[in-house]
């Protein structure tokens, strides 16, 4: 042994997966001021904290690429849904939907999909970036959080109509707010085209409105226009956006929607391949055949079942069929969702061959996209990474242990910019999960749905241990990250 024979934490007798895709090996971490400062043969060494790793896998913390945790991050910062399973790092701020940017605080009803973040608006009381930034690094999570702001955000805040295009003043307004952001801090801006609420926004308003994202190289991450028969017209778009920009964009939780779509990710896959030969362009999957989101209309007929994860005025049917409430209120599936709105609901419409394709990929990251704040959220909340290790790598041989992992780090932090995170090195920081190759899988479903994953051993983030024995260890060492070019 060389080098510092003292450390703050070691973790002892692990089979590192380091997040490159590198063959596992055999080596003890060495921690000292929340960095990684020596892999090799340390059982000389001394440390304040020992972790055993033996027979376990240490791997980079996980990296959650798309998330909706801008609350959660304050509301609960243990953050156990996602320590649970190894996360050790948040994007959050997707879909356009952030905290940040609103002038003054909301309360009564909240513009959908706002209400993902916070039905009843309390928590929409950041009238800046910074000031939302700065709330996160006065009251720590136990996880990092990189954060990206929300053109729909921006739209509630500046538009008096959302069923229409912006006025070229209130492009420039919600411009400035994209550019305050993006000094704070955000590591770029997202879109949801998709919903409502910014679906009359043409490729011109989401172009000017990120335009600062030129200046400060930030991303451009969207749930697109269309994932279903127009799902090609719109990875056209987003690319079109990121060329003119000349910005990496972000495909968010890439999928081919509805029967009609089934096996249109060989389509899909070939063109963002395609794509990826021109210009910077990332995408990521989450690994269930069921979505979740509002209460759609238009998700009705795409879908072979639905489920209710909430209803502000019948919160009954949170976790019950919707034909189930149908039948209960005695209306047609239609009358029944009118009834029921606002709401959120899970939607099984994805085929199972396309998952596994687009999971496959090689450039594909892993996210969540959990809703943390549903009252029965869609088990992919608890469950996504280990579902990955357990499910899709060990039982189905989709793809190796190390490219399984690499597809949660190193893959993650190299497509966000997070330097120093998402690999097991001499110098990064100290972002580490250990978990049992054989036993890790996700144990949350459909009707236990917050259910942590088996398999987890223990998770460190900036070098403290933040959930050891089956619980979080109340330790809050998480910092708000940013984008380095």
């Amino acid at each position: 042994m060389s080098g510092k024979e003292h450390f703050d934490l070691i973790v002892r007798n692990a089979s590192i997966i380091d997040g490159t895709r590198a063959p596992r090996y055999r080596g003890d971490i060495g921690v000292c001021s929340g960095k990684i400062t020596q892999i090799g043969a340390l059982d000389k060494a001394t440390a304040d904290t020992d972790v055993d790793a033996s027979g376990l896998i240490a791997a980079p913390g996980f990296i959650d690429a798309h998330t909706h945790d801008d609350r959660l991050l304050l509301s609960a910062p243990d953050m156990t849904p996602k320590v649970s399973q190894g996360v050790t790092t948040v994007v959050t701020g997707n879909c356009g939907i952030s905290l940040a940017h609103l002038p003054a605080p909301q309360h009564g009803a909240i513009t959908p999909p706002l209400d993902l973040l916070d039905g009843d608006g309390g928590w929409f009381k950041f009238p800046s970036f910074r000031a939302y930034r700065e709330t996160l690094e006065a009251q720590p999570a136990a996880i990092n959080a990189a954060c990206l702001v929300g053109h729909t955000t921006f739209r509630v805040a500046t538009m008096d109509r959302l069923d229409r295009a912006a006025t070229p003043a209130e492009i420039a307004k919600m411009r400035g707010m994209a550019h305050e952001s993006l000094a704070a801090g955000a590591i770029g801006v997202s879109t949801g085209t998709a919903y409502p609420a910014a679906a009359m926004a043409p490729t011109g308003e989401l172009i000017e409105v990120s335009r600062p994202l030129t200046e400060f190289n930030g991303l451009y991450v969207t749930h697109m226009r269309n994932e279903d028969d127009y799902v090609t017209e719109s990875i056209e778009e987003t690319c079109l956006i990121g060329r003119t920009l000349k910005v990496p964009v972000v495909i968010s939780h890439h999928k081919t929607v509805g029967t009609r779509n089934h096996g249109r990710s060989v389509e899909t896959l070939k063109l963002i391949e395609q794509r990826m030969h021109e210009q910077p362009v990332g995408l990521d999957c989450y690994p269930y055949i069921a979505s979740s989101t509002v209460l759609r209309y238009d998700r009705i007929e795409q879908s072979s079942r639905i489920i209710i994860t909430w209803s502000k005025p019948h919160p009954e049917f949170s976790g019950v069929d919707l034909d189930e409430v149908a039948r209960r209120l005695q209306l047609s599936r239609a009358e029944a969702v009118e009834k029921i709105k606002p709401a959120g609901a899970i939607y099984f419409m994805l085929d199972e061959q396309d998952v596994q394709r687009i999971l496959a990929f090689e450039e594909t990251m892993i996210g969540s996209d959990g809703l943390p704040h549903d009252a029965k959220p869609h088990p992919r909340l608890w469950g996504t990474f280990p579902r990955v290790l357990g499910h899709y790598s060990r039982e189905l041989q989709l793809f190796p242990l190390e490219t399984a992992v690499y597809k949660m780090t190193g893959l993650t932090a190299k497509k966000f910019g997070l330097r120093g995170r998402g690999v097991l090195q001499e110098g990064a920081h100290a972002d580490i999960t250990i978990f049992d190759a054989d036993t890790v899988l996700d144990a949350a479903d459909f009707q236990h749905s917050t259910r942590p994953a088996t398999g987890i051993a223990t998770v460190i983030v900036n070098g403290a241990i933040v959930w050891r024995d089956g619980k979080p260890t109340g330790a809050r060492p998480g910092r708000v990250l940013q984008r380095s070019a």
